[in-house]
């Protein structure tokens, strides 16, 4: 869920819904990031010269990045069965992107709020952990857009909710986001027309959530747009989405302010990697393709 004050989410640890196939283990350690939870492998992309070029000459003296990540948060960015190994669509793409620039990955889980200080005293070499572009990060860091995450609604397959006209319907959303006042606001348009409130039940996960809905106690629910869509990928057809991805931000890499160069060595990658069809088939391989973007760029107006 996409924090108010920070464009991400509001709650931290989200597990997507104990009704998946997917388990997540406490946090904890660094991980190379080299397994992908069981899942179909990602083909590998071959280094280009010409953008291994632009690589920090100590980076590429070192022959890896070291990466921040929150890894609290399927399936972009958690952690495997094992604990330790990081996972998720985040790591899958820049895994890739990384080979593209003739580099490997040391992914090292952190607190979201210190990844960002810790690329700028270059701890870390680069952040990736669904962070939305904005205005404040874009002041003291690079940033280069890869994806493109706003606001979804799913229902138990089968029901027929317009999220544009959910009056009197029982709608599930997790305490603390901004989806929640998107549906309070829903709600009184509802009364404020005559019309049946909608009902809205609060939980403190999003597992407990999607499980809602899952289980038929609720109609619906709204979160993340990649996060609706992984929880219809693992619930095996018990969940489908329901209208278009609103409210939609990038989300960027995060580099030093000084790294332009490196930018947009990453930007060339990415552009390298939706051209021959990588990027289409990491996303789908984690249900996300909805938020999948032909134009990455370096510092894109926020």
């Amino acid at each position: 869920m996409f924090r108010i004050t920070t464009g991400r989410r509001a709650i931290l640890g989200v597990a997507v819904a104990a009704a998946m196939t997917v388990s997540l283990a406490a946090c904890g350690e660094e991980s190379s990031g080299d397994t992908d939870s069981g899942a179909a492998p990602v083909p590998s992309a071959s280094a280009d010269t010409s953008l291994a070029d632009k690589v920090p000459a100590d980076i590429k003296a070192a022959g890896k990045l070291v990466i921040g990540t929150d890894s609290t948060y399927a399936p972009n960015e958690f952690l495997d069965t094992d604990g330790k190994t990081v996972v998720g669509f985040d790591v899958d793409l820049f895994n890739a992107v990384a080979q593209k620039l003739g580099l490997t990955t040391e992914w090292q889980s952190a607190k979201f709020d210190a990844i960002i200080p810790a690329v700028v005293s270059k701890k870390y070499q680069v952040g990736v952990s669904s962070f939305t572009i904005n205005a404040d990060r874009l002041k003291e860091s690079t940033m280069i857009s890869y994806f493109s995450a706003g606001t979804q609604w799913a229902t138990k397959s089968g029901a027929t909710i317009n999220p544009d006209d959910a009056c009197g319907k029982k709608v599930a959303v997790q305490v603390g986001t901004v989806q929640l006042d998107d549906i309070t606001a829903r709600s009184k348009k509802c009364t404020d027309g005559g019309k049946t409130a909608i009902t809205i039940d609060q939980y403190q996960s999003q597992a407990d959530a999607t499980n809602a809905v899952v289980s038929g106690k609720d109609e619906a629910m709204l979160a993340d747009s990649p996060i609706c869509a992984y929880a219809v990928k693992q619930t095996n057809g018990q969940l489908a989405l329901a209208g278009d991805i609103y409210d939609s931000a990038p989300y960027g890499y995060v580099l030093p302010k000084d790294q332009t160069d490196f930018g947009a060595a990453i930007e060339g990658a990415l552009e390298a990697l939706i051209a021959d069809g990588t990027y289409k088939t990491i996303l789908s391989k984690w249900g996300v393709e909805a938020g999948g973007i032909t134009d990455p760029a370096v510092n894109p107006a926020a």
